[in-house]
């Protein structure tokens, strides 16, 4: 049977780039070096920081303590090109909007989309997790920059917020929580919102949602309660 262009996707979307207690994704090497398998170089992402050679450095170094090389796409001469050939994408956290305006303003959204729907690997953590989503309506960034849309690459069906936090029954301020703010998405949006606590992460293969990690997920979907899902849970029939 052909696989379809939903069940060719191979995704691993990750809350959080560092783990209170560890190191730059020390928390997700294991998934990352078995999502990653056979492949031997990463193609990375920097935009969502301003200093991206030192960003790069730093995901070169973890990625090479994990055993595979890391190319960043900044410092490529053709990255439509670089993309064409990747064999795997990591799309590193930072700001949302500024990682979003970028990828418009080099026209590499749609090449990506691409890629990623022929079946190469896509990693992406916080601001990288949150642009795999058809918008970015549900990241925690402020605007610092303004991108044409907040469309994004479209790669799974329903919202992520990462870094998720639930409220604290001992804090004095009187804002609005992050369940608040996920309600308020719903009352003009259909599209489910996964919210990912630190140290959570989904992997997607043959169009099956399962939730990794050490934490929680909480789903949150118009018209229902929201859902705690536990590490090893497939999160499907919550998302349609």
């Amino acid at each position: 049977m052909l696989e379809t262009q939903a069940d060719a996707k191979r995704l691993l979307l990750i809350s959080n780039s560092t783990l209170h207690g560890s190191g730059y994704l020390d928390h997700a090497a294991h998934e990352i070096r078995a999502a990653l398998g056979q492949i031997k170089r990463v193609l990375f992402v920097p935009f969502a920081l301003h200093d991206r050679d030192a960003y790069a450095a730093q995901a070169r170094l973890r990625f090479e303590a994990m055993g595979f090389t890391l190319d960043s796409i900044h410092q490529a001469g053709d990255a439509k090109k670089t993309i064409d050939e990747a064999e795997a994408i990591f799309i590193g956290g930072g700001n949302t909007f500024r990682l979003l305006d970028c990828l418009y303003q080099l026209d590499l959204l749609l090449p990506i989309r691409r890629r990623i729907e022929a079946g190469i690997l896509y990693i992406g953590s916080s601001a990288g997790a949150v642009v795999a989503a058809p918008t970015i309506k549900t990241t925690n960034d402020m605007p610092i920059v303004q991108p044409p849309t907040f469309r994004s690459l479209g790669l799974i069906t329903f919202q992520i917020n990462a870094h998720y936090l639930d409220p604290d029954p001992n804090s004095t301020h009187m804002g609005e929580t992050r369940e608040v703010r996920i309600h308020q998405f719903l009352e003009d949006n259909e599209t489910p919102v996964v919210g990912l606590r630190e140290g959570c992460m989904i992997r997607v293969e043959q169009g099956v949602h399962l939730l990794k990690g050490k934490t929680n997920a909480r789903i949150f979907r118009r018209g229902f309660e929201p859902v705690e899902v536990e590490p090893g849970t497939t999160i499907d029939d919550l998302i349609g």
